[in-house]
């Protein structure tokens, strides 16, 4: 079974610690917008209390991903170079036969 990202896991409990306040101040009847603005507040702190665990996990791997040794090749890049390469050849045969015409 593949393990699921840090991200995803980090971000839906950063939901949950939001929602979950939301809904409750929601039940009890307070004010919609005031409920907004208590639910973030109350998640802020508990995303900071509780999920350093998690962020962690997150600010590790994105450290992984923008410090690796070689960086990850796609289909894309492939594409894209060849791209390029084609216009640069083509580019030097339309110089090089303009180059005999004039």
């Amino acid at each position: 079974m593949k393990r699921i990202p840090s991200w995803i896991t980090y971000s839906v409990l950063r939901l949950l610690v939001f929602a979950v306040p939301l809904a409750i101040l929601l039940v009890l009847g307070v004010v919609w917008w005031l409920s907004v603005i208590a639910a973030a507040l109350i998640g802020l702190c508990l995303s900071y209390i509780f999920l350093s665990r998690p962020r962690n996990a997150v600010s590790s791997d994105l450290y992984a991903v923008r410090h690796r040794d070689t960086p990850a090749r796609s289909e894309d890049d492939d594409v894209e170079d060849g791209a390029v390469d084609s216009a640069a050849a083509k580019d030097a045969e339309s110089r090089k036969g303009g180059g005999q015409n004039a």
